[in-house]
């Protein structure tokens, strides 16, 4: 059996609060699934907005290898003959070979939404699927609201994809456009269709009720062949279905095919690249493809997983782009300790007195309040300073950071001054910034830089703060996480202190430290 997968990321999924696509943005995406092997792309709404005709205009350049690029649009409206509606004539001036028109499967939404009768539906439905297969245009037909109108009116929405399937529809696609439909609801309207529909049939789901993938995946087991979805789940309200879940669930779990050999691997890269556009964080639970989707943390979990992975695994992560992750914490045994060694090239052994002796100082640092999980960089200069693989590349003199404030319509004003040794050399400087941790961040940079240039590939990314015992107020314990990046790599480091100003100049010099212990192995090799 194989799946026709459509995707409606750049329409549906840009629905969702707080994703907007730029039309460089629609035009990378587009390629992106493209490399990925997906049927259908559906591009936008060409009689909606400027953006989506540009869009359609601008599709016809790319060299997509596999995938066709859809244009959407409703059915035509009450008293317009199809040539002369301005949605269908949007759907034509797109040039697509494929379109995609919704039509009202629900008897409240013609009555109420489109003010005609439920005979006059059906007719806007025959009309606009005959007129654009008369175009030679493919044809899939969206029933919106398709399972309320089934639980409202069985007859009446069982007549809506009759009408679009004796027009010509080559796909009839039933949606849960509220998203409130459960499987066993879906499973058995899906069922009573099958009896009436001969054409190919495809599935829409939200995922309102939290169930938009398990929907989906019944709707193939009982043999719809078209899926439809986004990537990452983006969509309105609580999102479309996941076709980042969906497709390994397919492919790996039920033995459907649905993109070309090898390029289920591409699936996480596809994932991050379409958050990464959409400016959103990426979802680090999400499966298949989170960061957290293969990462272990319990010692007991890492010694079985180093021994047979599917102990705690159920697939091969790199089947989808992934990677297991070990994490470091208080609940870390050796196991934990000898996996991160070797991801570093470091040769430990279970037993060796320097293993328990990192693992000591790991709970220890924990119970102090420092969390390693997201300062994977922080951990590493740990192993290597205990194991004397480090050098002290600076030492600190002094700082001092002083905010002062002019008057009270005035901003404030942070500056640092510092004094640091680097060999036999003493350097002094001061810089501002736009708060007292910024400014120590600038002045430590701009002292340290004339020693090591390198320092000015590394960029601050984030900075989190967490007060760990909030029953002391402004006098509680801090703990300051800081990602950085060099523009190749990233790394977190992690500073914990009652003074946050101290935890956040622990965190600021493991992050340098860091890079410069990388640049001097980088000159080793």
């Amino acid at each position: 059996m194989e799946v026709r997968l459509y995707d409606t990321t750049l329409r549906d999924g840009s629905q969702a609060e707080d994703v907007s696509f730029s039309l460089e943005d629609k035009l990378r995406i587009t390629q992106k699934l493209d490399e990925l092997g997906i049927h259908y792309i559906e591009g936008g709404w060409p009689a909606s907005n400027p953006k989506d005709l540009n869009y359609f205009r601008e599709v016809r350049g790319l060299p997509l290898k596999r995938s066709k690029v859809v244009a959407f649009g409703s059915t035509c409206r009450k008293g317009y003959h199809p040539s002369r509606d301005r949605n269908i004539r949007g759907l034509l001036e797109a040039g697509t070979d494929v379109v995609t028109i919704f039509g009202k499967s629900w008897d409240v939404h013609p009555l109420v939404a489109l003010e005609v009768s439920l005979e006059d539906n059906l007719e806007l439905i025959k009309k606009s699927v005959g007129y654009l297969k008369r175009k030679g245009k493919e044809v899939i037909y969206d029933a919106e609201h398709f399972f309320d109108g089934f639980k409202s009116n069985r007859d009446y929405a069982l007549a809506t994809i009759r009408a679009a399937e004796e027009a010509g529809a080559d796909t009839i696609v039933l949606c849960d456009t509220n998203g409130g439909t459960l499987p066993h609801e879906l499973l058995q309207i899906i069922r009573e269709v099958k009896k009436v529909i001969k054409k190919p049939l495809g599935i829409h789901c939200h995922n309102d009720s939290g169930v938009a993938v398990a929907n989906t995946l019944l709707a193939v087991m009982e043999g719809v062949v078209h899926v439809q979805g986004t990537i990452n789940g983006y969509g309105e309200r609580c999102g479309n279905a996941d076709l980042c879940t969906i497709i390994p669930n397919l492919e790996l779990k039920m033995g459907v095919r649905c993109l070309p050999d090898g390029s289920l691997r591409k699936l996480r890269e596809v994932s991050r690249f379409v958050s990464e556009l959409a400016n959103l964080s990426p979802d680090k639970r999400q499966p298949y493809v989170g960061e957290s989707a293969f990462a272990h943390k319990a010692g007991v979990h890492v010694s079985a997983v180093l021994k047979s992975p599917h102990t705690y695994e159920h697939i091969d992560p790199s089947l989808v782009g992934n990677a297991r992750r070990v994490l470091i914490s208080d609940l870390s045994g050796e196991s934990n300790v000898l996996a991160k060694a070797g991801e570093l090239g470091i040769d430990l052994k279970k037993g060796d007195p320097r293993t328990r002796k990192i693992l000591q100082q790991l709970k220890h640092l924990e119970f102090e309040g420092y969390q390693f999980e997201a300062a994977e960089g922080s951990f590493e200069l740990l192993i290597k300073k205990e194991l004397g693989l480090h050098k002290r590349f600076f030492e600190l003199l002094g700082f001092r950071v002083i905010v002062s404030k002019e008057s009270e319509g005035e901003e404030s004003l942070s500056e640092a001054t510092i004094r640091v040794r680097v060999g036999d050399k003493v350097e002094h400087t001061a810089a501002l910034g736009n708060g007292p941790v910024n400014a120590l961040d600038n002045a430590l940079r701009k002292a340290l830089e004339k020693f090591y240039p390198e320092l000015g590939e590394v960029e601050l990314l984030d900075y989190k703060v967490r007060v760990l015992e909030t029953t002391k107020g402004t006098a509680a314990t801090t703990r300051v996480l800081i990602e950085s990046s060099d523009g190749t790599s990233k790394w977190g480091t992690v500073g914990v202190s009652e003074n946050i100003i101290e935890a956040s100049w622990r965190a600021l010099v493991d992050s340098i430290d860091y890079k410069l212990l990388k640049e001097e192995e980088k000159g080793r090799r």
